[in-house]
């Protein structure tokens, strides 16, 4: 597709990978709304990068709705989805919270759904679109203390199969993007430590590799594709 002058609509594009990805199509000419459930930060980042800021909880029907309704009010129409919206929880099985446990599931799994399903109906009326779901790798294989994160992105990353039969022949591409670990402030909102380093990925990595795969004529895309540093140690 080419993406100058296409629309679209990044959640958790405030910080991380989320705001990587919304620059780096914003810096390929493309008009971009960026989803948060923090308004203030949202709105900073949004004048920063010049975006369009849309505040929601991803979680909740009716800002999912809402944000997709605002998305093509503002821009006249929508071209692509970027579910990046995410949450982690980890603590070993004896210990988990069912509260903490179910709210992962809410964002990572329900969230990407009540987005995907918005910006479904759009693309199917038009007969085209992309979506575009960021997984983890740990949605290739899960690891102690991950019982929460990692079952959240098999799960995403079976829907995503599914979107993908259902809408291929509406003309419609469904891609999922296994981030290896990436700096960002995901690891202190979960309380973990996360060293720095020069080796590390960076949000523009990823956003690097969504772009390319964007770019790709419309006849064919990439299904799934895992971005690893070449040597993080």
């Amino acid at each position: 597709m080419i993406i100058r002058g296409a629309r679209a609509l990044v959640t958790g594009g405030s910080e991380g990978i989320g705001r990587g990805i919304a620059e780096a199509l914003l810096a390929k000419g493309a008009k971009v709304a960026v989803m948060a459930r923090d308004e203030g930060k949202l709105a900073a980042a949004a004048k920063e990068m010049g975006a369009l800021a849309v505040a929601g909880d991803v979680a909740r029907e009716v800002d999912a709705d809402g944000a997709v309704a605002r998305t093509v009010e503002a821009f006249g129409g929508l071209d692509i989805l970027v579910n990046n919206a995410g949450i982690g929880y980890f603590a070993p099985l004896v210990e988990l919270d069912q509260a903490q446990f179910e709210r992962v599931f809410a964002v990572n799994v329900t969230g990407a759904m009540l987005m995907g399903r918005a910006a479904a109906r759009v693309f199917v009326a038009q007969e085209r679109g992309t979506i575009v779901n960021i997984s983890s790798t740990s949605g290739l294989a899960g690891g102690k203390g991950s019982s929460a994160y990692s079952s959240s992105k098999f799960a995403l990353r079976g829907m995503t199969e599914c979107w993908r039969a259902e809408l291929r022949p509406h003309n419609i591409r469904v891609m999922l993007v296994n981030p290896s670990e990436v700096q960002t402030p995901f690891f202190g909102k979960v309380g973990m430590e996360q060293k720095q380093s020069e080796k590390k990925l960076r949000p523009s990595e990823i956003a690097d590799a969504i772009v390319g795969a964007l770019e790709i004529d419309d006849r064919g895309f990439i299904p799934e594709f895992s971005v690893f540093a070449t040597n993080p140690f």
